[in-house]
């Protein structure tokens, strides 16, 4: 089949106000970088002209501001799932002005399909070739794209000549059916492959085709600093003595990190130390650390959905293609992020937290409770399925004005029942098979700021007889004194 070939502002043409579209990208990996910013234009014209156009967006997780940046600030969307970055979308949704939805990744591509969602006009994505038949071969991330182009009513591709088509067969394309015919997932090692290398879809569907030539949008990261070093080798430390006492087997167990200056640091130290073996990774986005312990051998295999590389590195593994192509695998999110892969080949999970309370409750997603930072993303995946779950974080933020550790969380995304381990740059505190009251104490010697030490032992001292160290009068006495003074520190329990 023939395709009709668009101008950016053509396909924009076709994309009508009310409208919601399926956008490829897992961070702005694989997201397209044309099309959004010709719809932002229609919308402001449309909008100068006095006429309503807003679209429902939904993507694989965030997707870079050449996509949802752009059409924040063109006032051109009404709805946002599940997982953003972005500062102009997450004032939109904090304001109330964009309707914002937080979710499991690995839920979302469920969700669409259940219906849960409601109907998918359009799924635009980028593609670094697609056949006359309608094979789609998808760049670097998968995301939600398969479910997208699999529901949507028509299809339009940006096929983006700066990505290689040399990155067939990294892609592993696998969908499970709906309850009640879905059957496992047949993956039982980190490297498995049990799909397609293309999503494959009624070329008919397919209504027009824009050429582009653009990198992804993937800003570095700052280099690491003292603390998240020390972060980094606490981690490392760690799971050396875990695999020495015989609580992590010999060979190891495969590795999902977050994403962030913290997770590099602790990727690096895990590299670093010699008591820690070649290892696989099991997660939801590869970055360039990722690519350097492959190239020097700390990695044997890498599956995620994203591969969520620097130019100068993505630019890399092209030019190396042949000896990365069996050690790397993108996978759709639902399958990147299954909590049932995860529990059966033993994942250790390792995401950041915003803050930790004194139970072991973690907040991922909130500012002072109210406010969305990004949002959830893939930690409750793995968090609630691990092996082993760690949650790091500096002890301190705001220049020690703020603190980690906290007596409760004022959002909690992740429950003590499903936290094993908090590190930050002061140490470790391993939470099996602590009661509430220790997990308290622990944490306050382990994990705290010396500067919060003697108030969080304060308020400990202020909590009458009970399972968990809660008073409800107190429990956010820091919280209180930050928005009151700017400072947690001046929180008081008299």
């Amino acid at each position: 089949m023939s395709y009709q070939y668009l101008t950016p502002e053509e396909a924009a043409s076709l994309v009508q106000n009310g409208q919601q579209i399926a956008f490829s990208g897992f961070t702005p990996a694989g997201a397209t970088k044309a099309i959004p910013s010709a719809i932002a234009a229609k919308a402001e014209k449309e909008h100068a002209e006095g006429k309503e156009f807003k679209v429902a967006v939904v993507t694989g997780a965030s997707s870079g501001d050449l996509c949802e940046g752009v059409l924040a600030r063109a006032k051109a969307i009404s709805y946002r799932a599940p997982y953003q970055t972005n500062a102009d979308i997450r004032a939109g949704a904090n304001s109330g002005e964009i309707r914002y939805t937080d979710l499991h990744l690995s839920m979302t591509p469920q969700y669409m399909n259940y219906g849960f969602m409601g109907k998918f006009d359009w799924a635009i994505v980028e593609a670094a070739d697609v056949s006359d038949s309608g094979e789609i071969l998808l760049t670097t991330s998968v995301g939600i794209s398969p479910t997208g182009l699999k529901l949507a009513d028509k299809i339009l591709i940006e096929l983006n000549a700066h990505q290689s088509k040399e990155i067939y067969g990294i892609h592993d394309i696998y969908e499970t059916a709906n309850p009640p015919f879905r059957r496992e997932i047949p993956i039982y090692s980190a490297g498995d492959r049990i799909g397609s290398p293309v999503v494959k879809v009624d070329p008919r569907k397919i209504v027009g085709i824009v050429r582009t030539d653009m990198p992804d949008q993937v800003a570095p990261f700052k280099p690491s600093d003292p603390v998240t070093q020390k972060i980094g080798h606490n981690v490392a430390d760690f799971l050396a003595a875990e695999m020495k006492a015989g609580r992590i087997p010999p060979q190891f167990l495969p590795i999902q990190s977050g994403v962030g200056n913290i997770a590099n640091a602790v990727l690096g130290a895990l590299g670093d130390n010699p008591d820690i073996p070649q290892f696989s990774m099991y997660s939801e986005v590869l970055q360039d650390s990722v690519i350097d312990l492959i190239e020097h051998g700390h990695i044997k295999c890498a599956s995620a959905t994203s591969l969520t590389c620097t130019a100068g590195k993505i630019d890399e593994v092209y030019k190396n293609i042949k000896f990365f192509k069996d050690k790397l695998v993108l996978r759709p999110q639902e399958i990147s992020n299954s909590p049932e892969v995860a529990r059966r080949i033993g994942v250790i999970s390792m995401n950041t937290a915003i803050e930790v309370d004194l139970s072991g409750n973690v907040n991922s997603s909130h500012i002072m409770g109210k406010n969305i930072m990004n949002g959830i993303g893939g930690s409750g995946d793995f968090t609630r399925a691990a092996y082993l779950s760690i949650y790091t974080c500096p002890s301190v933020a705001k220049g020690g004005m703020i603190s980690a550790i906290v007596p409760s969380v004022s959002h909690c995304d992740h429950t003590e029942h499903s936290v094993n381990v908090i590190v930050t740059e002061n140490g470790v505190a391993d939470l099996r098979g602590k009661t509430p009251i220790e997990r308290a104490h622990i944490l306050i010697e382990n994990c705290a700021h010396e500067d919060y030490k003697p108030i969080l032992r304060d308020f400990l001292k202020s909590v009458p007889c009970g399972h968990t160290p809660l008073t409800l009068s107190k429990a956010y006495a820091l919280h209180e004194a930050f928005l009151r003074e700017k400072d947690m520190r001046k929180a008081k329990f008299d």
